[in-house]
């Protein structure tokens, strides 16, 4: 069997795993599945004793490395697209901030002294970025399933929306601040809906299709896509600008959910030593990397909602503080991100996809309940003046 044969039967399993789901399951948390536990089965089991393939070949051919770079490149300009849509309130700063710094200084301290091997700074923070992330698509999704009250939803999309945003942010400029010259050619791209504003074009067309085919271009030129794609989504909100998906939104998440995310989180997975994977690192290192996010998350949110609204019951600030630790599609973003430049290796890689699983589970796992709370309460609560 050939190497297209793989990825053809990989791709077959997540549609599988979606079918099979069907609207009990979110997206994101039977890709997971698929990744952490039917692709490296299949990899072990089947195509390395029976098609004498190996997870580098499957990963050599120059056609996997092109579409990996147009399926990353499509996905984060998606994820950050969310940018546009940050409101900010002194509720939603109140909770993003403990729930931003406690588990990114838990991160930092865990890449630091738990995990074995050198790191420098910019790994480091990394892991602690990785520790603090929230996934706005899957939070969304996962609210909607439950009728959250619309007010409460806002209040923690608008939360999570500023938390990725300081990631995000934080993380391109201690990119950029290596090499400050290699931050010239995003910003001055960034700065392109200005020129267009300039010259009277207000479709939102002219300004997506140049936002996603420059997040491709730079992605190829190894320039900082990241940078580039926050600072042209601060430009379109400046202006008030809205941002259209270059395709209807039931293509686009076909496109990202058949083909984008897996094809990531397979290239991903792939890139792990299973035969290895035990001698590497000591297994407290991974209960590490699956235990401590998850609290450092949920105190540093609890904190939060505690400082935003005293008063509320800490029945919801448990809640709350649990739908925010979900993690899904953009942290499989940022592991990948972190993984092909090498500020991860594979076995940091696997255990914190294994952590996203855990994470985004966990809510459902708790129990799919109706808040405690009507909503003019909510908006009572959480209104700070």
């Amino acid at each position: 069997m050939s190497v297209l044969g793989f990825w053809l039967l990989a791709l077959a399993l997540y549609t599988l795993v979606a079918t099979l789901g069907g609207r009990r399951l979110l997206p994101i948390v039977g890709q997971l599945l698929v990744a952490s536990l039917a692709i490296p089965a299949l990899l072990l089991g089947w195509v390395e004793p029976h098609w004498q393939l190996d997870a580098r070949a499957l990963l050599a051919p120059a056609w996997v490395e092109a579409l990996y770079g147009l399926c990353f490149a499509l996905l984060l300009g998606y994820i950050l697209s969310d940018v546009i849509d940050l409101e900010l309130s002194p509720a939603c700063l109140k909770i993003a901030l403990p729930s931003f710094l406690v588990p990114l200084l838990a991160g930092i301290a865990c890449a630091v002294w738990l995990l074995p091997g050198p790191r420098d700074w910019l790994s480091a923070l990394g892991i602690g970025l990785l520790f603090s992330i929230t996934a706005i698509p899957v939070l969304y999704l996962f609210l909607q399933s439950i009728d959250y009250p619309p007010v409460a939803t806002r209040r923690l999309l608008h939360t999570a929306i500023l938390m990725d945003f300081l990631c995000w942010s934080l993380f391109g400029l201690a990119q950029g601040s290596a090499q400050p010259t290699s931050l010239l050619a995003p910003l001055a791209a960034a700065a392109l809906p200005l020129l267009l504003h300039r010259l009277g074009l207000r479709h939102p067309l002219v300004y997506s299709l140049p936002f996603f085919a420059l997040m491709l271009l730079l992605q190829s030129l190894k320039l900082n896509a990241l940078v580039f794609g926050i600072g042209y989504l601060l430009c379109l909100a400046a202006l008030r600008q809205p941002l259209r998906l270059p395709l209807p939104e039931r293509h686009w998440k076909r496109l990202l959910n058949g083909v984008a995310v897996p094809l990531i989180l397979t290239c991903g997975v792939l890139r792990v030593d299973f035969h290895g994977l035990a001698g590497d690192y000591p297994w407290s290192a991974f209960a590490a990397l699956l235990v401590l996010p998850v609290l450092s998350k949920v105190l540093g949110s609890w904190l939060g909602l505690h400082w935003a609204a005293p008063a509320a019951p800490a029945r919801l600030k448990w809640r709350e503080s649990l739908l925010l630790n979900i993690r899904g599609l953009t942290e499989v973003v940022f592991l990948n991100l972190l993984l092909q430049q090498q500020l991860i290796d594979a076995p940091v890689y696997f255990g914190l996809l294994l952590m996203s699983l855990f994470s985004t589970l966990l809510p459902a796992l708790l129990g799919k309940r109706h808040p405690v709370h009507s909503e003019p309460e909510a908006r009572s609560r959480y209104e700070v003046s």
